[in-house]
Order: structure tokens, then sequence, then C-alpha cells
């Protein structure tokens, strides 16, 4: 992605400017062909959406004044350095009644921001962490 931010003028980004949706090996929409794709020339990273795809989604978002939805494609683009079981994990720990407690959330919440730098997400958590103390979702429910 370019240094340009991205307004609402360039929405779809797909369509305004395709040459920078690019996939994590640098691969343009134009280069995902199915005949790559059967060759196994083209693989998962190639499909994957990107951290700066993500960003740029919500550059367009802010540019709108929706702040909220800016903010969720932002903290998907810090989820896009964590592993799939890490992910996994927290999700698991996010549904209610699954956490023991809070320090559950708070163990996750630092995980994110020490290994991973994703002070959003862990900001996230901890904002769960909270809420969750505050209805005693901390008691376990299955």
């Amino acid at each position: 992605m370019s240094d340009h931010r991205p307004t609402a003028r360039d929405y779809p980004l797909a369509e305004t400017a395709p040459d920078r949706v690019t996939g994590s090996r640098g691969r343009t929409l134009d280069e995902l062909t199915l005949q790559r794709a059967l060759s196994g020339e083209i693989g998962m990273e190639d499909l994957r959406i990107t951290a700066g795809a993500l960003r740029a989604q919500a550059d367009v978002a802010r540019s709108v004044a929706r702040d909220a939805l800016a903010e969720n494609f932002e903290r998907a683009a810090e989820m896009t350095r964590l592993p799939q079981d890490e992910i996994m994990a927290i999700y698991e720990l996010l549904r209610p009644g699954r956490a023991r407690s809070r320090d559950d959330l708070a163990a996750a919440a630092a995980r994110l921001r020490t290994e991973f730098d994703a002070p959003r997400l862990a900001a996230f958590v901890d904002e769960a962490a909270g809420l969750y103390q505050k209805r005693g979702l901390f008691r376990t429910r299955y």
C-alpha cells in the first residue's frame, strides 16, 4: 500500500486501486487466477487479507466518520500477526462463562501486548474483562 490514505472516494479499493490490494507475498488481484491456484502457484498466503488492506479499509471508514468500524478494521489488522491457535484461544476465553476470572483475560491481554504487539486487541480484551466482571460472566456455565 502506498502512503496515500484512502477515503470513501477510493472505495472499493479492489476496483479503484487494484494494484494497491496485494497479498502477503505481494501478488496483486490480477495475478490471482484459477489457473494459478490449480497449478499450486497460488497458496493461502496469497488469498489472506493483509494488515495493510485492513488499515486501508479503516482509513476509508474513518473518512466517513465510521470510527467504530475503523477500530474493528484496525484490530483485525493486528490480528493478522497472531497465530491461528492464539486467535482461537482468545475467542474461547471471550465466550461468556469460559474465562474463570478477570486474571485469565488480563493474561491474554498482556500476551497480546508483549508477544504480538497488538495494543488495540489487548485494550479490547481488557475492556471485555471489566464488563464481564461487572455482569458476572466469569462464573462457570459449562
